[in-house]
């Protein structure tokens, strides 16, 4: 099992920036990747971004010239750094991890963090 615990949400201005960061524990070896998605109330949750464990990443079209995901160098920490900030990227950000068995689907969840970006 794989537990993770993410925090850095606040408000902030449009235009403005913020950086996320999840912390990960128990089965480490397992994790593929680690990653980000967010979720609105009432819509479904949608992927923002992700880091394998070969430094791969992987960004929505939304963000992709904005965000920036990267890991800690000695810990099991991954960060998202949320440049640009734009109204539409309110939501409450979840931190995921995936199993080497199942790649692009999380198998775990933070509680989530939030995130207002205002106008």
């Amino acid at each position: 099992q794989v537990q993770l615990v993410e925090s850095g949400g606040g408000l902030v201005q449009a235009g403005g920036s913020l950086r996320l960061s999840c912390t990960a524990s128990g089965s480490i070896f397992t994790i593929l990747a680690l990653g980000w998605y967010r979720q609105v109330p009432g819509k479904q949750r949608e992927f923002v971004a992700r880091i394998s464990t070969g430094g791969g990443t992987n960004y929505a079209a939304s963000v992709k010239d904005r965000f920036t995901i990267f890991r800690g160098n000695t810990n099991n920490t991954v960060y998202l750094q949320m440049n640009s900030l734009k109204p539409e990227d309110t939501a409450i950000y979840y931190c995921t991890a995936e199993r080497r068995s199942g790649p692009f689907m999380p198998a775990y969840w933070g509680q989530g963090t939030h995130v207002t970006v205002s106008s």
